[in-house]
């Protein structure tokens, strides 16, 4: 091989091999976690699953205490007593979002999960590794992710008293507009931001801003707790 062909065989590996890895031009930055349960083996199959995951990173004790997570993922059997209480603690140590990622789950409790400033709920029966990373990238997106029955549910149990508690105390539903109402109605039902754009014929700009209103003018954390707040006062 002459001078001149192992000069140009450089120059072709130079231009093959940019600075920076063709796998990591364009990748978004890991979103932290920290994972809690309430056993050893709970929270051993959940880390499993996001340990695999280039999207996550997973935070040790220390760093989750310091409070670096974005997200914290809470992994338990029931919504008990000792859970609603890890839920508030939680609240209040961190300023990033709670998912839920429950074995055994009821309508009745989804009031108290929001209140506790839940946005995201996964039944563990459904808790595979994608749906887990769809959970985790929709909370730091600051999405909301709930399992469309259990708001039905709620719907139909509470909807109709609610009401009549409104019209006993002269209350009307003016709190929201009828697009805020019908837009949170979409939230209800499961419906990410595009999709409730495609639905309503407004931009997903536009979605986002109402949405972003109710939530600032009703001092609220979330979109979760938005449903929960509308659904509670029979606004929608």
């Amino acid at each position: 091989m002459t001078q001149t062909d192992t000069s140009r065989e450089e120059a072709a590996i130079r231009t093959a091999s940019p600075r920076v890895p063709a796998q990591l031009r364009g990748r978004p930055a890991q979103i932290r976690v920290a994972v809690y349960a309430e056993d050893l083996i709970l929270q051993t199959g959940v880390v499993q699953q996001l340990r695999q995951r280039p999207e996550v990173e997973l935070l040790s004790e220390a760093e989750a205490q310091a409070g670096r997570a974005e997200v914290s993922l809470l992994v338990v059997d029931a919504l008990t007593e000792a859970v609603t209480e890890h839920l508030r603690r939680l609240r209040l140590a961190t300023s990033g979002r709670i998912g839920l990622v429950v074995g055994q789950f009821e309508a009745g409790g989804l009031q108290t999960i929001v209140e506790c400033g839940v946005a995201a709920v996964l039944r563990r029966a459904e808790a595979d590794q994608d749906r887990l990373v769809h959970l985790i990238t929709a909370l730091a997106a600051g999405e909301g992710v709930m399992p469309g029955d259990l708001l039905g549910e709620l719907l139909d149990r509470i909807g109709t008293l609610q009401r009549t508690m409104l019209d006993g105390r002269g209350l009307t539903l003016s709190t929201l507009t009828a697009r805020e109402a019908d837009m949170l109605r979409l939230v209800a039902e499961g419906f990410d931001t595009s999709e409730i754009a495609a639905k309503t014929s407004y931009s997903e700009r536009t979605v986002k801003n109402v949405l972003h209103e109710i939530i600032t003018r009703l001092g609220l954390r979330n979109r979760a707790h938005a449903v929960g707040y509308a659904l509670r006062r029979g606004l929608i």
